[in-house]
């Protein structure tokens, strides 16, 4: 089997190393454990008691007509058995697994498989789950399992009685938990005369441990279409789904019993409008018990609270009035600096005012987390702008600052009514600009930064404003320009070194980024930004271990809440770029995706130093984040076929074929589609072709 799966698989791995280096993100990592401030990959420790299982499935009958055959339920025990299988799914070993389809389930062997083999084997600490797809019947009044040779002239002798399946789980079977699946009755052989003596309630009187889900209710049937997953059992379609972690409904990796039942009953009913009620005795088992892990659907830990920083104004005059976000903070003066501490990490508006005078401002400084930051302010024109082109203005600052779209607009209208009083008015040309960029319209936003760079050339602020929006839109040359004549103006202007670096990264001017970055880090080491852009340019390099570092240091840097959801300006001005993910983002969306992004980094360097383990521990950490990015999961698919290839496991093999499924699901498109798709072909021949 070891060859076999290598044989499968190397295709796959040719086209992990012909991969844009853009997309599979070479990177090379030591792993240590994770940074300071992380928690580890579950909340609390797991542990999966040792697992038995059978899965039976008759589709095609030796003894009834064909019509009386069903269409999928040997691909539903199929699907069952790989999710039982896989490591991100019920985390059962292939070899205490018996699947038996087709020919192979016959009676005989039902009852030996049953009877013999899982009492044998299981334990009190173990799990054991029994599964069948195939004909239910019922005769004078007594249920029955049709196994492969099962005879309608014969029914008590040649099916399996349910009665004897409950003797033995209940009675010979020692297990900490025991799970019953029937997908059974798909052609509705229980009829009115068999009424509450129907399979169902066999299983009321079992102790606690036992878990029983059926397909439908007395007087139901169980329905099977080609409209779930290209041909299933509703029922069985759901519970592969719900142990994919579908039915995860915590988000804490775990699908338990309760969560399955909920998850199933309710989709099922869905599906079939109605038609077909799944059912479970809750009374009759520990609702805690564990139905499938799958660690990487876990909803990541939300962020800690924020290390707040500190902004110190010094001004050239006396009694300045400093204004933080549109609000009074106090009042500078020469040599008497404002020290505002507790302030919130990201990006502030700032203002310092005196009678008589042009205000300093209103523009955008940066508070990082647990840093005091100098703000100097100027106050050095006579006042000229019309008072009403300064009141409009102020008015717009008041929406603008409250973010979301309604406020926007109404920010909008203000700050078009100060342009018109002063048709000079820089900063309104400015905040036109960000505003329309909050609002999507690019054009207009594009129209207003480039009115407040004519006003005034050396508009830095406007510069870099101007910069990150042209990121956001793929205007990279333009976005390094503008940054370019900011530098030039402040060579330590640390946001737009950052940005600058993330544009160069874009370029693929690796050596450029990390000039830049590194220059954003001499100056401010503690923020996180400039160390996120710096180790994707050295991965790029190939300077596998710096970048590892750099990863580590952005995730220990930038492991805090901001509290900026629903603003725009979180003072990652253009972030991910080219993406093709960025909307109207809350600064949460931000931080997770980063995060994301981050972890993927660490798993593609495990990965690329044959480190699969941590590599599986931080690909799972980056789905955590962003289940939905789907080169995390064409990666986790290489990692996982990497180990199967190794060691010949077919659980590895299962987990692997997950998740360069569910990449297909999310991007069909990707360059690496067509091969994955043979690849899966050749898993679900090895899976299939397993005992």
């Amino acid at each position: 089997m070891k060859l076999l799966v290598s044989i499968l698989i190397s295709a796959t791995l040719l086209v992990a190393q012909r991969a844009d280096p853009k997309k599979a993100r070479d990177l090379k990592v030591e792993a240590d454990p994770f940074p300071e401030g992380e928690s580890q990959l579950m909340t609390k420790k797991v542990e999966i008691p040792r697992s038995y299982a059978i899965v039976m499935g008759v589709g095609a009958y030796q003894n009834l007509p064909k019509d009386l055959h069903l269409a999928y339920s040997e691909r539903d025990a199929d699907s069952l058995y790989s999710i039982l299988i896989s490591l991100e799914g019920g985390n059962f070993r292939s070899e205490n697994v018996k699947k038996l389809l087709g020919p192979k389930a016959t009676l005989a062997n039902l009852k030996q498989e049953l009877e013999v083999w899982l009492p044998s084997v299981a334990n009190e600490n173990d799990r054991v789950f029994i599964y069948f797809a195939g004909h239910g019947f019922v005769h004078q009044g007594k249920g029955y399992l049709a196994p492969y040779d099962f005879n309608l002239n014969n029914i008590a002798g040649s099916g399996y009685p349910m009665e004897a399946l409950a003797k033995t789980v209940g009675q010979k079977v020692k297990a900490k938990w025991k799970v019953l699946l029937t997908d059974s009755c798909h052609s509705g052989f229980v009829t009115s005369e068999t009424r509450a003596d129907n399979l169902n309630n066999l299983w009321q009187n079992l102790d606690k441990n036992m878990f029983s889900l059926t397909a439908s209710r007395d007087q139901e049937r169980s329905f099977e279409s080609p409209d779930f997953g290209g041909g299933h059992g509703v029922f069985t379609y759901y519970v592969v789904k719900g142990m994919e972690g579908e039915a995860d409904d915590d988000r804490d990796g775990q699908v338990t019993a309760v969560e399955m039942t909920e998850y199933v009953r309710k989709n099922v009913r869905e599906a079939t409008k109605g038609k077909q009620t799944p059912r479970s005795d809750r009374g009759s088992f520990d609702p805690e018990m564990l139905i499938a892990y799958v660690p990487s659907y876990a909803t990541a830990a939300p962020p800690p609270a924020p290390k707040f920083g500190a902004l110190i104004f010094e001004t050239n005059r006396e009694d300045v009035e400093v204004f933080v976000d549109g609000k009074s903070a106090g009042v500078a003066s020469k040599g008497a600096p404002l020290r505002l501490p507790g302030l919130r990490p990201g990006t502030h508006q700032i203002q310092g005012v005196k009678m008589g005078y042009e205000p300093d401002g209103p523009r955008e400084e940066m508070v990082y987390p647990g840093q005091e930051s100098t703000v100097k302010i100027q106050i050095l024109i006579p006042r000229k702008r019309p008072k009403a082109a300064v009141d409009q203005f102020e008015k717009g600052l008041d929406f603008y600052n409250k973010g979301f779209e309604q406020n926007y607009k109404k920010a909008v209208e203000h700050f078009t009514q100060a342009l018109a009083a002063d048709s000079a008015y820089s900063q309104a040309a400015l905040y036109l600009g960000r505003s329309y960029n909050a609002l999507f319209d690019q054009a207009k936003a594009k129209q207003y930064f480039d009115l407040a760079i004519k006003i005034d050339p050396d508009y830095s602020e406007a510069r870099s404003s101007y910069g990150g929006m042209l990121l956001d839109i793929g205007n990279v040359d333009e976005s390094i320009r503008q940054f370019d004549v900011v530098l030039r103006r402040n060579p330590k202007d640390l946001q737009t070194l950052y940005l600058r670096a993330q544009a160069y990264r874009i370029k693929e001017r690796y050596d450029d980024a990390i000039e830049s970055a590194r220059a954003a880090i001499a100056i401010s080491p503690n923020i996180a930004e400039p160390h996120f852009w710096l180790a994707e340019s050295l991965r790029m390099k190939g300077s596998y271990k710096e970048s590892r570092k750099e990863y580590v240091d952005y995730l220990r840097f930038s492991n805090f809440d901001s509290g900026m959801s629903g603003n725009l300006n979180y003072y990652v001005v253009g972030f991910l770029i080219g993406q093709g993910k960025r909307r109207r983002a809350a600064q949460k969306d931000i931080w997770q995706d980063l995060r994301s992004m981050a972890y993927f980094g660490l798993c593609d360097c495990a990965f690329r130093d044959k480190k699969l383990a941590d590599a599986t521990l931080f690909c799972q950490k980056s789905l955590q984040y962003d289940p939905d990015y789907a080169y995390s999961h064409y990666l986790s698919g290489l990692v996982y076929a990497t180990q199967a290839q190794a060691t010949g496991s077919l659980e590895t093999l299962a987990v692997a074929r997950k998740h360069f499924q569910r990449m297909l699901t999310l991007n069909p498109d990707m360059d690496e589609a067509k091969s994955v798709k043979t690849m899966l072909g050749s898993f679900d021949q090895a899976l299939s072709a397993s005992r």
